[in-house]
């Protein structure tokens, strides 16, 4: 069975992940950074909890 992954905390993926995209954020801009990436993960949650059935299939391509 599969590990079930530690929940998301965006302070602690927003320090580790800054530097690293070579990204200098103004402490001051933190706590909007990370609301916006608990929205983020919440529709994430969404989608990646929604049921699908075996059989359906990936679409080849995306056309608007």
């Amino acid at each position: 069975m599969p590990e079930t992954p530690p929940p998301f905390d965006p302070d602690a993926y927003t320090a580790f992940a800054a530097p690293l995209l070579g990204l200098a954020l103004d402490p001051a801009w933190m706590p909007a950074v990370t609301a916006n990436l608990r929205v983020l993960a919440a529709a994430g949650e969404l989608v990646a909890d929604f049921p699908l059935p075996d059989a359906v299939e990936a679409a080849p391509r995306f056309e608007a």
